[in-house]
């Protein structure tokens, strides 16, 4: 994946124009009662533009093929990854660099987004998602009666 960084925030809002990426902040959330908060992360993404359409490419790890959830409703398509906790814990955490958590992120899709064509591949931790164009209508004539 390519170097994400918090630099220029208007290069980021102009990368974002073709599918603007609404922000979901990092935050503490409880899934049930029963369970303890888990973190909420706005995984990091690229879009790439190709002559089909659009590639995301979504940096989830630790989520499995059964931990994500990815749909499109309303021109709005929403991944929610899940990481499994393992119980088989051997002792305390000393050091943790990458909390354990969940991910979720909401993109606004175009018109000109195919929503029956959209593939999506997790591997490795990396979700593709393929966002290939809607054909054009072609240019008809339009025979008119008289009148």
């Amino acid at each position: 994946m390519g170097q994400h960084s918090d630099a220029n925030p208007a290069t980021q809002q102009s990368s974002e124009q073709l599918l603007p990426a609404r922000s979901v902040a990092t935050e503490n959330v409880a899934q049930t009662a029963s369970e303890q908060p888990r973190m909420l992360f706005n995984p990091p993404t690229d879009i790439y533009e190709t002559p089909d359409g659009l590639v995301l490419y979504a940096d989830l790890p630790g989520v499995t093929l059964e931990g994500l959830n990815l749909q499109v409703q309303d021109n709005k398509l929403t991944l929610f990854g899940r990481i499994q906790v393992l119980d088989s814990d051997p002792g305390r955490v000393v050091h943790q660099e990458y909390p354990i958590g969940d991910f979720l992120r909401s993109f606004i899709l175009s018109d000109e987004v195919d929503h029956e064509r959209i593939q999506a591949k997790l591997s490795n931790g990396v979700l593709r998602v393929e966002l290939p164009r809607a054909p054009r209508s072609k240019p008809r004539r339009i025979e008119v009666a008289p009148g």
